[in-house]
């Protein structure tokens, strides 16, 4: 349905009545309310200025210096605020509040709210904002401040006199040096007042002006870090705004240079970081998370938004102290390369113009630190534009990009976002007070895929898994997975993975009727049952994503809320950790079986990867899962120990049978020469240039030539080339662990750790530049040394009477499932090689028994087991996952299973 005459925001179902609105609580019913009553006092406004902006349709700015609504109200705003008291809390009483005060001239310009509103006659820029003038419009934020400048004081002629300005400094000789602090003057005049100034620059005559600062006020200087970009012809451009929409512009007279900054073992410029997509100072105007989670959040932590995104690494990734470790070596090793990091972690600041220097010391507002957050996921354009499928509004905001600036694969943190504050997201029938485009690529993997596969671009590949590097101080070709040097290939690894296709994976799934996993949405933002919002006529879905975007670091969300209280819910990073722990023990699958070898014994442990991506994935560094095995004796002594991990010191002790999955990257001998460095492998990750070992456990639906084609082949240092580690189509491996005789018992632990001793020491020790790594190792050291997390354990008891020389069968039980996941009944088989006890445990995946079933003495042989599906009352135990536990003698074989309608 469509009403005419109505602004978007009133369409669709979603006008809701003023009854309702006070159902809600505080602000989050109030600028709802508020607005409605406004134009409902002054009709004619509705259309102008006052409603909709070119960069934010159906905004708040009428009473909020935010035009989202949130926080302080300007001075028509606190007008309204103080007059609504005075009235009945209805839709009546507040457009009553609000026309009394239409003879207050609230931002003392002259001119009384009546006339700034409904004087269509007299002003030939009316309505203007009742709430703002030149001297306060620098206050306001989520918004083009451009759009303003000519509808703040009403006027009653044109002015068509443009400012004048001129630039005082640099204006011709200087050498200033990159990520060095130098001011640039200039000195701006206008009949009616400057506005705003914006401030450019271009490394030659014939290159395209870079934005250095916009909506600056008319002070007389600015302090640049000046970009780290050598050049010898260089110059700054000034543009002045005044009220009227004039502009005028100077630039500098002469040529100045720009020098590389000093020091870094390899000679990198930021040139050599720069990618496609955005560029700083191109996005507009971004508000922080708060804005948001007013109406997505606080009504229901269950499902909400706010709340589950909050405590997650994704929405504290410029909050991070392990990252600005990383940052501060990664700058000293190859200057400028942090400038690739901040775009993905401080993607607010990085698009604000504030990641110059490329340590971050300019990320110092919330907003800056607010990692991956609301407003720039749901501001997210496909760089990849699909007729019919994108937004059309993507058509023209690709379309007036520099051709070069638009991206050509989902990777690198070559994102573009709209300038335009038009939200986007993955339904079409949202209810919103704000513009919403449905955006087909929210609910791709492609669209996770720009911040999960990374490459570092000064690498080319040469050919196979030889990368070396391009031309120094200049950008890259397209910047592909398959063309440089892998740091991080979470998206690929999926892509050529047979989770593309779906796999059945109801654990994962959440509220998805079928159990299917396709996407990284769908096993990290599963499908709940909630509202999006908490607007009363919000729709109930039952495919709501959570937005939990849950992964594997259970370390260091606490950790991020302790050092950062006043930004960063406790509870919710607490909530975060619980559910990572979670998502981590079910990423594997543990069988643990054991043989007899000799007069001794064997442990077979086989862990099976159940996600769609390497196991573990993403950044590499310090991160690593390991099997821990312990064998006993009869008395409970240890007889065998292996993937012995010390908490109080955080040391792995890597035994010659030690299982650690884990992926090395290093400097080659050819690139270690020309720089000075030992070669091998290297936590230096902005320095390596080669892949030394990878022996994660690939996906199902691994081949060797996909992965080889985007650099994420397997590595084994110690196989030949020609005898791969994995085989095509192997998601699991198998390793044995040889015991003594004396061994009578054996346990095994798979264990994952976010942040190795080895690691965390590397950062502290190179760090020369500040005391970023200090702090990290502080952290690492006073909670819990990033404690490992616990995936799987199993245990059995050995055979250790009768134990032939040369056995011809294998001494231990053995357990199959027919069917998995199974419908009524769960059918298995187990394989005795003597006459045996045999019982049956059903737990749920709370730990509990269920249902136990015994089977009595069974004799040597096979023999079927099955369950019912029902507990031990009788009645049906439903859908769901379960663990089969059956007992054969001193063995326990453990399994999950899965039972489906």
């Amino acid at each position: 349905m469509k009403w005419p005459g109505r602004p978007r925001w009133m369409r669709g179902g979603i006008l809701v009545s003023f009854a309702a609105f006070l159902l809600l609580p505080g602000a989050a019913a109030a600028r709802p309310a508020i607005r409605s009553a406004f134009f409902a006092a002054y009709p004619a406004a509705l259309g102008s200025r006052l409603d909709n902006l070119p960069s934010i349709s159906g905004h708040c700015g009428v009473c909020h210096y935010q035009f989202t609504g949130a926080g302080p109200r300007n001075r028509y705003g606190q007008w309204v605020e103080a007059a609504l008291p005075s009235y009945p809390n209805t839709s009546d009483g507040k457009r009553l509040a609000i026309l009394s005060i239409q003879n207050n001239d609230s931002d003392a310009d002259g001119y009384t709210n009546l006339a700034e509103i409904t004087d269509l006659v007299t002003y030939v820029n009316t309505p203007t904002f009742p709430g703002l003038v030149p001297a306060n419009v620098d206050s306001v934020s989520a918004v083009n401040k451009s759009d303003l400048l000519a509808y703040l004081v009403p006027a009653t002629g044109s002015d068509t006199t443009p400012p004048t300005i001129t630039v005082l400094a640099p204006n011709g000789g200087e050498s200033w040096t990159g990520e060095a602090a130098r001011t640039i003057t200039w000195s701006a005049s206008d009949n009616v007042g400057v506005a705003t100034v914006d401030l450019f620059y271009r490394d030659a005559d014939l290159a395209p002006w870079e934005a250095i600062a916009l909506n600056l006020p008319n002070t007389g200087s600015y302090s640049w870090f000046v970009l780290n970009t050598p050049a010898t012809g260089a110059r700054v451009r000034a543009l002045a705004h005044d009220a009227a929409g004039n502009t005028g512009s100077d630039m500098t007279d002469g040529f100045f240079t720009i020098v590389r900054m000093p020091g870094g073992t390899a000679p990198t410029t930021l040139r050599d970081f720069k990618q496609p997509g955005s560029q700083p100072l191109e996005g507009g105007q971004y508000v922080d998370h708060t804005a948001c989670t007013t109406c997505h959040g606080g009504y229901n932590i269950a499902v909400e938004p706010g709340y589950n995104w909050q405590g997650t690494m994704m929405a504290q990734a410029g909050r991070d102290p392990l990252f600005f470790a990383c940052l501060a070596v990664a700058n000293q090793d190859a200057p400028s390369a942090g400038d690739l990091c901040l775009r993905c972690h401080n993607s607010f600041g990085w698009l604000g113009g504030k990641s110059t220097p490329t340590s971050g010391v300019q990320m110092t507002t919330a907003l800056d630190r607010d990692g991956v957050s609301c407003d720039f996921c749901h501001r997210g354009v496909d760089p990849i534009y699909k007729a019919g499928v994108s937004p059309v509004e993507d058509q023209a905001i690709l379309a007036a990009m520099i051709p070069s600036h638009v991206p050509t694969a989902y990777a690198n943190g070559q994102y573009v976002v709209d300038p335009v504050s038009q939200k986007r997201g993955p339904f079409a029938d949202a209810a919103s007070p704000h513009t919403f485009l449905a955006s087909a690529v929210h609910t791709k993997s492609d669209f996770c895929g720009t911040c999960h596969d990374v490459s570092n671009p000064v690498f080319s590949r040469v050919s196979g898994a030889d990368y070396a590097p391009g031309p120094l101080d200049q950008a890259a070709g397209p910047v592909t997975s398959d063309a440089f040097m892998p740091l991080e290939r979470t998206y690929s690894e999926w892509k050529n993975s047979a989770f593309t296709a779906g796999v059945y994976a109801p654990d994962f799934a959440g509220n998805k009727p079928s159990g299917i996993v396709s996407t990284c949405q769908d096993c990290h933002m599963r499908a709940v049952a909630g509202n999006g919002c908490n607007d009363p006529l919000a729709p109930l879905r039952a495919d709501l994503p959570l937005h939990d975007m849950t992964g594997g670091n259970a370390w260091l969300p606490s950790i991020i809320a302790g050092l950062n209280p006043l930004e960063v819910s406790a509870a919710s990073a607490t909530a975060a950790s619980s559910r990572s722990v979670s998502m981590l023990q079910k990423a594997a699958a543990m069988d643990l079986t054991y043989a007899v070898a000799g007069d001794s014994f064997q442990a077979v442990v086989t862990v099976t990867n159940r996600t769609g991506h390497k196991l573990p994935t993403g950044y590499p560094e310090g991160r690593r899962m390991w099997l821990h095995v312990v064998a006993r004796d009869g008395a409970g002594a240890i007889v065998y120990e292996s993937g012995k991990y010390d908490p109080a010191t955080g040391i792995l002790t890597h035994g010659p049978e030690a299982a650690v999955y884990e992926a090395e990257l290093g400097i080659s001998p050819a690139l270690a020469a020309a720089l000075g460095t030992p070669h091998g492998p290297s936590f230096h990750f902005a320095l390596n240039d080669s892949l030394y070992k990878d022996n994660r456990i690939p996906p199902q639906g691994f081949t060797n030539a996909a992965f080889a084609a985007f650099g994420g082949a397997p590595v084994d240092p110690d196989r030949p080339a020609l005898l791969p580690r994995y085989a095509d189509g192997q998601n699991a491996d198998t390793q044995k662990f040889g015991l003594p005789s004396t061994a009578h018992s054996v346990f095994v632990e798979l264990l994952y750790q976010t942040t190795s001793k080895e690691y965390v020491e590397f950062l502290r020790d190179q760090n020369t530049t500040n005391t970023a790594g200090q702090t990290m190792y502080s952290v690492w050291t006073g909670n819990g040394r990033s404690w490992p997390v616990v995936m799987q354990t199993d245990s059995v008891g050995l055979n250790v009477t009768g134990v032939p020389e040369q056995p011809s069968v294998v001494a231990a039980p053995a357990l199959r499932i027919l069917r998995n996941p199974f419908a009524s009944t769960l059918e298995l088989r187990v394989d005795l090689a003597q006459p045996t006890p045999v019982r049956l445990d059903v737990f749920n995946v709370q730990g509990r028994r269920v249902r136990t079933v015994e089977w009595g003495v069974l004799a040597a042989g096979t023999h079927p087991l099955s369950w019912d599906g029902r507990l031990e009352r009788g009645t049906s135990a439903g859908t769901g996952i379960y663990w089969i536990s059956v007992r054969a003698g001193e063995h326990k074989l453990v399994r999950q299973v899965v039972r489906v309608k």
